[in-house]
């Protein structure tokens, strides 16, 4: 061996054996299958930090964490351990609604109890929790002496990565989740570019080095997601990425002030939370952010229904109609409202959301203050007769409160506005924050997650169930609070109407990165794919059948057939699969996948032996074989809903085909996907 090489592994030895005498007070958890194994340690100086490993392998190299409070704390350094405590937890609990009836929470826990080890003294806790797919950890500060409020000045949570992984992101916008992906190696991440976009309503990108979460990543035989579950009384943490290190450190979206944290202690922090998984299905599968939130504070949710509606929505979205009476033609009229009743109530659609009912639509957007009051119809709109007409047929109406952004009004007429709603039997509302939030805040600060929660909490009393638009990200709150159906929180399907439109990969990769948060209501069930009477320059950039697929593959509990009835009028037989598909699951399982490529998954219908599958590709075309190895003994009817053999998302994309054949879980389906395209599947226990 050559002195250079011999001097090189001395350096090297040393370097790791430096490193190891710096952390003291080690101590070790692993997750329940033995996969995960979670590492905490005090540096010499006192740094509170982790390690995790997954299947032996280094995954999250020595990270630190702590806090800066009230200015002149120092919750990140010179601190001592005090005690530690181990607890393992396993129990299934039972949803009323979701991708699975019954949910496996089982962790082990350690809980680091510390303390400043010079004058003045204080104390707090972190916690973490691993489990087989994943750990959450967060940080605890009790009541103490000295200690009453608390301002948080940074919050130093890091996650050093083990090399210059691939990541699918958007940036960290204190105002807007409405942003395409951008897939990249962590050191080619420049969220700057993504500054002053012309189609978002608002929106603030202050560090071009900082993302949003859920941020999934792709390591060498493993992925990644790292998010946060249960933010309550906190602000939306974004991530900002050391591309040279590989280090992400948490940077929280603060008040106008530059304070990050306002609160009082007792104090906890949302979970921080990694998912760690050999697939990347196995992502979407996870339930490690709703199991990381309290359990339901509603004790009857009997009241609370998935359902599927229609809305007078996307017609001024692409301009046949409008939300005011003085831009155009207006949409929300008694007369338009029975036209998408009767053709709800002949096919099984037992929702209408209506848009632009109530006045304030034509100051929309504009600076002024107090614009809607929520209760005030239009004169063309009864919506009494509306309410009754549907009601008589089945159909419910879908309240909705748009705020354009002036949050300090609606906060002040919220009660009100449900109590109107609550009087005429409507249970379903959904919510809107377009624009720059009254009083100055951002969309993603604390102050406004206080807001969005007490919205869903006021809800809860007058028992409505929310969509919420413009929303703060989902964390799991669905559980504690399970009125919160679904939310928008992405770059939607009204995006194709009048923006630079969604490309085909949009809609393969929502599942492994937004839909990790939660429902997402996306919109599907566009079959006028070019809308050339309206906007002969925007499409949707999807085949038909990949719309169906839609139902299955992005989930949410209140699911939009969100084309106009005389554009579902010349695709009946389509349609039906829209009829035919649910809302509420017995199970689901990822059949394949692979981020911003395809994916495929299978859903069993809630107190059903049938089954739905959903199969959506990117801008390349697949064939797959599906084993049907998931089903229940016996004979089932599967009906394809395919892309037609000239199908293509640009040059045919109304191209498909319905073929029915007779299976068991013995038999697999052969799908071909067009370019952009799709497959849906109904399979009903014969």
């Amino acid at each position: 061996m050559k002195t250079r090489q011999i001097l090189l592994l001395i350096v090297v030895s040393v370097v790791l054996l430096s490193s190891c005498t710096t952390k003291k007070n080690s101590k070790q958890i692993s997750s329940p299958n033995g996969s995960i194994v979670l590492t905490t340690f005090l540096s010499d100086d006192g740094k509170p930090g982790y390690e995790v490993t997954f299947d032996d392998g280094v995954v999250i190299d020595s990270s630190f964490l702590g806090y800066l409070l009230n200015d002149s704390i120092n919750l990140t350094h010179q601190l001592k351990l005090d005690s530690v405590s181990n607890s393992t937890f396993n129990e299934t609990w039972e949803r009323s609604w979701g991708e699975s009836r019954k949910v496996n929470n089982h962790y082990n826990q350690l809980t680091l109890n510390l303390s400043t080890q010079t004058s003045p003294f204080y104390n707090f806790k972190i916690v973490f929790r691993v489990f087989d797919d994943g750990i959450g950890f967060r940080y605890e500060i009790p009541k103490q002496a000295g200690l009453d409020s608390i301002n948080i000045n940074k919050e130093e949570t890091q996650f050093h990565l083990v090399g210059d992984l691939t990541a699918w992101w958007i940036p960290g916008d204190w105002e807007s989740y409405e942003h395409l992906w951008t897939k990249s190696r962590l050191s080619e991440i420049d969220a700057g570019a993504k500054r002053n976009h012309p189609n978002l309503s608002c929106t603030l990108i202050p560090d071009s080095l900082a993302v949003n979460t859920p941020l999934t990543m792709e390591g060498n035989g493993y992925y990644l997601s790292i998010h946060e579950a249960e933010l309550v009384n906190y602000a939306d943490m974004t991530l900002h990425v050391d591309g040279q290190t590989h280090t992400l450190t948490s940077a929280l979206v603060p008040w106008p002030d530059g304070i990050k944290v306002k609160t009082k202690t007792p104090m906890q922090s949302p979970w921080r939370t990694i998912e760690i998984v050999k697939e990347p299905g196995e992502l979407i599968a996870s339930n490690l952010i709703v199991n990381l939130n309290e359990p339901s504070k509603i004790e009857n949710t009997d009241w609370i229904k998935p359902s599927k509606y229609m809305g007078i929505w996307w017609e001024m979205h692409i301009g046949k109609s409008s939300w005011a009476p003085t831009w155009n033609n207006p949409g929300a009229t008694t007369e338009n409202a029975k036209k998408y009743i009767d053709f709800a109530s002949k096919h099984h659609i037992d929702g209408l959301l209506v848009e632009g009912w109530n006045t304030g639509w034509e100051n929309w957007l504009d600076t002024a203050t107090q614009i809607f009051d929520f209760v005030t119809p239009y004169p063309y709109f009864d919506i009494d007769e509306v309410i009754r007409y549907g009601k008589e047929r089945g159909v419910n109406l879908i309240g909705h409160h748009e705020t354009s952004g002036d949050v300090a009004t609606y906060d002040r007429l919220m009660d009100s506005a449900y109590q109107y709603y609550e009087d005429k039997g409507v249970k379903y509302v959904k919510s809107g924050y377009v624009g720059d939030i009254t009083p100055k805040q951002y969309h993603h600060s604390q102050w406004m997650v206080n807001h969005y929660l007490r919205a869903v909490t006021k809800a809860a009393d007058h028992h409505i169930m929310l969509d919420v638009h413009e929303p703060i990200k989902a964390t799991g709150l669905r559980r504690t609070w399970p009125n919160l159906l679904s939310r928008e929180g992405l770059r939607g399907q009204e995006f194709n109407a009048w923006s630079e439109t969604n490309p085909p990969s949009h809609t393969a990769t929502i599942p492994f990165t937004r839909m990790l948060g939660g429902p997402v209501d996306f919109t599907p069930g566009i079959f006028n794919i070019k809308f050339n009477e309206y906007k002969k320059d925007k499409q949707v950039n999807t085949t038909l059948a990949k719309q169906l697929a839609l139902y299955v593959v992005i989930y949410s509990p209140v699911q939009m057939a969100a084309d106009l009835p005389e554009h579902y009028e010349k695709h009946l037989d389509a349609f039906k699969f829209i009829e035919d598909v649910p809302v509420n699951w017995e199970q689901t399982k990822v059949l394949n996948g692979a981020v911003g490529e395809y994916v495929t998954i299978a859903r069993q219908e809630r107190g059903t032996d049938n089954w739905f599958i959903g199969s959506i590709t990117n801008e390349e075309g697949r064939d797959f074989d599906v084993p049907l190895n998931f089903l229940q003994e016996g004979n089932y009817k599967a009906v394809i809903y395919s892309d037609g053999p000239d199908a293509h998302w640009d040059k045919n994309p109304v191209s498909y085909t319905i073929d029915s054949l007779n299976v068991t879980n013995k038999d697999s389906l052969h799908l071909k996907l067009a370019q952009g395209g799709g497959a849906a599947i109904a399979l009903f226990h014969q």
